[in-house]
């Protein structure tokens, strides 16, 4: 395989015969075991990649297959219908323009007394349906939405329906740490499946259990990629690097993580949770003394674990703090906590929708359109045609 390397955020593909891949100071750089990397620009201001035909000769190649150019003049193709929900339609846009589609017509409405009204304006009848719709804030709202429309479409004869959740609301509460508490993700789980959904698309779930709780079959795709091949575009030197888990249950995360950037050495920050979103942090295992700290979650909700985190790496002496994660729930006060000067760069990806007063110089919003856009083709065409297998994706 050929080498990869990253100077002044430029990406050169060298030849593994040529001589300057031999070079110590190129193979001291990061580099991200997934594909060819995307190019991003100055990370300034927040980045939200725009995907439309003019831009699909960036991605890498394991995303330039021809499903993104190709016309649904195929039987199989027309009858592939992606609706988009009202939590999320930026997201929606981007991943039917990446597979080169339009989005399904729909009607959805609230009556007086907060009522949601939905009504499919075209045919479904025997089409697979994709449907688009995070869970996010208002959770159950947006959830009870998802729902209607799931039962639109099995009214309305559709052939199979995949709910495309890119964030799953409810996943935290996965199990029962206390008693008489409900397990709200199983319940969750339970409403989608007898609704009538057929298959489940989700971005990191909060634990992975959480896909045993469907019935039906769960498609888990990693937002990994697309961080790793951001991060990888800066030139951050590989002895410099460490990653950090802000917790002990986020572990196997960090190491997936790590073992793809050059394989980096992990530390965890060892947290005592009071209540919910009360963490207090109160110790640090691993050395980061000197070295660039990239912390890793799913999720930053009130930000209180990660800038606590990041706080205890400043004072055992790290040079600079990124935060990662997919979903950027950013209750409040997280804005203030992120943008207090503790992170050199917070990266989240754009599973929840962010308004501009979320927006904060150190933000740097990635765009996951190409990474779900590329999974419905895979789902739909069972994987067909050639393509690389799943695990490049990240797809469980």
């Amino acid at each position: 395989m050929a080498t990869v390397a990253f100077s002044g955020g430029l990406v050169t593909k060298l030849n593994p015969h040529h001589p300057l891949s031999s070079n110590s100071r190129l193979h001291s750089l990061i580099r991200c075991n997934v594909a060819e990397p995307l190019k991003f620009k100055d990370n300034g201001r927040p980045v939200m990649p725009v995907i439309n035909g003019e831009q699909t000769a960036t991605f890498p190649s394991f995303l330039t297959a021809t499903h993104s150019l190709r016309i649904p003049n195929q039987k199989n193709d027309i009858r592939l219908k992606i609706f988009s929900g009202t939590a999320n339609p930026l997201l929606s846009q981007e991943i039917a323009c990446y597979m080169g589609l339009e989005l399904g017509k729909i009607k959805i409405k609230r009556f007086a007394d907060g009522e949601i009204y939905v009504q499919l304006q075209e045919s479904v009848r025997g089409c697979d349906v994709y449907l688009v719709q995070p869970t996010c804030p208002p959770a159950n709202e947006n959830l009870m939405e998802l729902l209607i429309m799931v039962d639109a479409c099995r009214r309305a004869s559709a052939k199979t329906i995949t709910a495309v959740i890119p964030y799953f609301g409810y996943a935290r509460a996965d199990r029962k740490t206390q008693g008489r508490e409900s397990i709200a993700a199983k319940l969750v789980a339970n409403l989608i499946t007898e609704a009538g959904a057929d298959r489940v698309l989700a971005c990191d779930l909060h634990s992975g259990q959480s896909m045993g709780y469907f019935d039906i079959p769960v498609d888990h795709v990693h937002g990994q990629p697309v961080i790793l091949d951001y991060l990888a575009s800066k030139t951050i030197c590989a002895d410099d690097l460490v990653v950090v888990s802000p917790d002990v249950g986020g572990v196997a995360r960090a190491r997936g993580f790590a073992k793809k950037l050059s394989d980096a050495p992990l530390a965890i920050v060892d947290k005592r949770r009071q209540g919910h979103n009360i963490a207090e942090v109160m110790n640090l295992i691993g050395d980061v003394k000197g070295k660039v700290a990239v912390m890793v979650d799913d999720m930053i909700d009130t930000a209180g674990t990660i800038t606590k985190g990041a706080a205890l790496l400043h004072q055992e002496g790290a040079r600079e703090v990124y935060a990662c994660c997919t979903h950027a729930v950013f209750s409040p006060p997280a804005i203030e906590r992120l943008s207090s000067g503790l992170f050199q760069e917070v990266i989240v990806t754009n599973t929840i929708p962010l308004s501009e007063q979320h927006y904060f110089p150190q933000l740097t919003v990635l765009s996951v359109a190409n990474l779900l856009g590329e999974t419905i083709w895979r789902v739909h065409d069972d994987c067909s045609g050639g393509f690389e297998p799943y695990s490049s994706l990240g797809i469980d």
